[in-house]
């Protein structure tokens, strides 16, 4: 094993050619949220504190729901992403699989709920 050239052993270790498609999934949803995380913190800052029909009256307008909507669907999806490479980075064998399944239902689970908390609140 000692007297093979470093391209003899880097043979069958290439790419799995979603690593691309990763850093600009990534890429994108950091972005989204530079602009919806402020958003949000302007439309749910103006609430804050108030009286559960308050809130409710608020929430049933459109632009105030679909801005806190977009902003729990992107960061769990920006969440699932980045916690998805560091199990990839630090958690190998069948473990690793096993985290990125609990994970992923984890976070797609938060945001179900999130999403309906909001349809509950504008509905």
């Amino acid at each position: 094993m000692a007297f093979l050239t470093d391209r003899k052993r880097a043979v069958g270790w290439g790419s799995a050619k979603s690593g691309t498609h990763h850093f600009w999934s990534m890429t994108v949803s950091a972005v989204a949220l530079l602009i919806l995380i402020p958003l949000f913190i302007f439309t749910f800052g103006c609430i804050l504190g108030s009286s559960y029909e308050e809130v409710t009256a608020y929430y049933s307008r459109p632009f105030p729901a679909i801005v806190a909507a977009l902003t729990i669907v992107v960061s769990f999806k920006h969440f699932n992403g980045g916690f998805q490479t560091m199990i990839e980075d630090y958690v190998h064998g069948p473990m690793g699989k096993v985290c990125i399944i609990g994970m992923t239902i984890l976070s797609y689970g938060a945001a179900a709920t999130g999403l309906f908390a909001i349809a509950k609140l504008a509905l």
